[in-house]
């Protein structure tokens, strides 16, 4: 049995989590650089609990600026098992509206400005991410979400765009249409797939702001209207965080999906081959098979 530390990566509109017992922001030094801010540690019903805002307090980061590396190496670091992805999107879908929840299961990876991981010349890993959430989290968010009384759909395919701008139309009809995504936004990709370099379980929970472009009544995505949506959002985001700990509980047994060995068989460099520097700087997120 291992101690749970849920790690909560906080999007738009989710900045803190109020209750915690010993609550403390605290700074964590990565060789990947900054996180996006101080970390906020503390407990709730016995649980350690770790919550990084992804964009920083006062939303300071745009999505290809998120120091995703070294978010993901600061809640490993810290001694993160779990890491719960809470963040804003539009949908593709009629019925998933605004105001709801999406567990998200499939990624569609449209991002072309960020570094996607931490291996690469000198130590080269190759992870799966077939699936790249873990169905245990996403059954504990689901829970967490229908016991909290919000409208929760399980199940979607996330369209990772660049960004900062919306779609045009015709982006929002063939990701919808052509490509059948269910949700788009901007901030998990990367995030997931490093996670899974990390050998940390992953759960993405999307918050639907908007119907994108794509929709005849709604047209453009209007800001003002998501910024009105987030404010309901974040206040029953914050309700799933609270609920999270009693039922993932204090401990837990090895991940039966295979999150915490992913790097098992990865690493593909022979290890007479491998660069000394980029070893020193896996410390963190590859330990456990580097030894």
């Amino acid at each position: 049995m291992t101690e749970t530390l849920i790690g909560v990566v906080g999007g738009s509109g989710l900045y803190e989590i109020d209750g915690l017992q010993d609550a403390a922001w605290v700074t964590v030094e990565t060789p990947w650089g900054v996180p996006s801010d101080q970390i906020l540690t503390g407990e709730l019903d016995g649980v350690k609990m770790a919550f990084l805002p992804r964009h920083g307090r006062g939303h300071v980061h745009a999505p290809s600026d998120v120091p995703y590396r070294a978010n993901i190496d600061a809640l490993k670091r810290l001694g993160a098992t779990d890491v719960i992805s809470v963040s804003a999107c539009g949908s593709f879908r009629e019925e998933m509206a605004p105001g709801d929840f999406v567990i998200v299961d499939q990624f569609i990876d449209r991002t072309v400005a960020r570094d996607k991981s931490f291996f690469g010349s000198g130590c080269v890993a190759h992870v799966s991410v077939a699936h790249p959430t873990c169905p245990r989290l996403g059954d504990a968010c689901e829970t967490a979400a229908r016991d909290a009384g919000i409208t929760v759909h399980r199940g979607g395919t996330y369209l990772a765009m660049e960004g900062p701008q919306f779609s045009t139309v015709a982006e929002s009809k063939m990701y919808r249409e052509q490509w059948g995504a269910d949700v788009i936004g901007m901030t998990n990709m990367p995030e997931a797939k490093l996670a899974r370099e990390a050998e940390l379980c992953y759960a993405s929970v999307a918050m639907v702001t908007d119907f994108d472009s794509w929709h005849p009544d709604h047209g453009a995505v209007d800001i003002t209207a998501i910024i009105a949506t987030l404010q309901g959002n974040s206040s029953n985001g914050a309700e799933l965080v609270r609920r999270l700990p009693a039922i993932l509980g204090p401990e837990r047994s090895t991940c039966p999906h295979g999150c915490d060995t992913a790097l098992e068989y990865a690493i593909i460099t022979a290890p007479e081959k491998r660069d000394p520097a980029l070893l020193a700087k896996l410390d963190a997120v590859a330990g456990r098979v580097l030894g």
